[in-house]
């Protein structure tokens, strides 16, 4: 259920494609914060128009009352003395977060009023589309480091990445300030939001037709799958939200692409089954997983090397193992990138294994 509160906008903050951050006094208490505290809250303008200094907000702050958020953000519901205006007349008729309050109307790829209907009616082939199917979205810009840094080694132009975005995580990609950087960058060409998801460049109604548009309208040679930021997980065998990366893998199978399995890796987290290679990507690749991929196995130093690879070899009875190295050059590589890597908290310094697993899957995948 929604914990609801109103403030007024106090100061506005940083922005980026599709956000606008904006600092909110409260106007009664909720978590730790009293009347008259200020939290961070975030606004998506298309859903609710651009907050202003003085205006009053309504506010979402389920998270927040329950320590916890991505972000630590709440979220703007709405503008009650001012509502943004209709968006322009135009085609489509794909509704996104359905039935919710904020359901948004969007133009889908494959509508039958879009451009590329036609092209994307009967597509039903990747051609051998190489597929990075991660658990977590911070894992997307080690990928593409990983490939990048793949494809100067061999000389080879910097490939053209589509990122498909799941519903698993965050519905809006507008709250991805990765994806943002990325594309700002250079290092995604588009973002494709598929099932529930939206506000990406394309968006689609599956993952199916999200990786087809990825292949045949974006023209990428490199696509990298993973929920939005907010992995959900409940501490048992099937209740985390990365089970849809076995899905993607499937998918991408049935659609005749090259599947290349990223292992969740940590060598920071204090949770048991999360060491080495987590019990997400043994049960998202081993259990779910029904096409084959290329699981790849980061050689990584020390017992955690060892104990990555001794995990994941169960995974060989259905995948092919495929062992890349992961030395002092490929974390330079991910030192480069152009925004801030950063999963549960940590940051490449903290648990550098977590990324370094995460371009070892990059770098095969620009070989292939």
């Amino acid at each position: 259920m929604i914990t609801w509160r109103a403030g007024v906008v106090v100061s506005l903050g940083a922005t980026w494609p599709g956000a606008a951050e904006v600092t909110v006094e409260l106007e009664a208490p909720v978590g730790t914060a009293t009347a008259g505290d200020t939290v961070r809250a975030l606004a998506f303008p298309a859903l609710v128009g651009s907050p202003e200094i003085g205006d009053r907000v309504l506010l979402n702050v389920s998270a927040l009352a329950r320590g916890l958020g991505t972000g630590g953000y709440a979220l703007v519901i709405a503008l009650p003395d001012r509502t943004p205006p209709d968006p322009p007349a135009g085609p489509g008729h794909l509704v996104k977060a359905r039935y919710t309050p904020l359901q948004a109307m969007v133009l889908g790829v494959d509508d039958q009023e879009s451009p590329h209907h036609e092209l994307l009616r009967d597509a039903e082939d990747l051609d051998g589309l190489p597929v990075v199917v991660a658990d977590l979205h911070s894992a997307l810009p080690a990928i593409v480091a990983g490939a990048r840094f793949a494809a100067d080694r061999a000389g080879r132009p910097m490939p053209r990445v589509a990122y498909v975005m799941t519903d698993g995580g965050a519905l809006p990609a507008w709250f991805s300030r990765t994806v943002a950087g990325l594309r700002s960058a250079g290092w995604i060409e588009a973002c494709v939001t598929t099932g529930q998801s939206f506000g990406g460049d394309l968006e689609a109604v599956t993952v199916h037709t999200g990786l087809l548009a990825a292949r045949h309208v974006v023209g990428a040679d490199l696509v990298v799958v993973a929920q939005g930021p907010g992995n959900l997980g409940t501490g048992t065998r099937w209740g985390f939200s990365g089970v849809a990366a076995g899905e993607a893998v499937n998918a991408v199978g049935t659609l005749g692409g090259r599947p290349v399995a990223s292992l969740r890796v940590s060598g920071a987290d204090l949770r048991e089954r999360h060491l080495g290679v987590s019990h997400h990507s043994l049960t998202a690749y081993g259990r779910v997983a029904l096409a084959p991929a290329d699981v790849v196995v980061p050689l990584l130093d020390g017992e955690l090397g060892a104990r990555v690879r001794d995990q994941a070899a169960v995974l060989g009875e259905r995948h092919r193992l495929v062992e890349v190295p992961a030395g002092p050059d490929l974390r330079s590589a991910l030192t480069g990138s152009p925004v801030r890597l950063s999963t549960m908290g940590r940051g490449l310094d903290q648990d550098p294994e977590a990324f370094l697993a995460a371009a070892a899957a990059g770098v095969h995948a620009a070989e292939l």
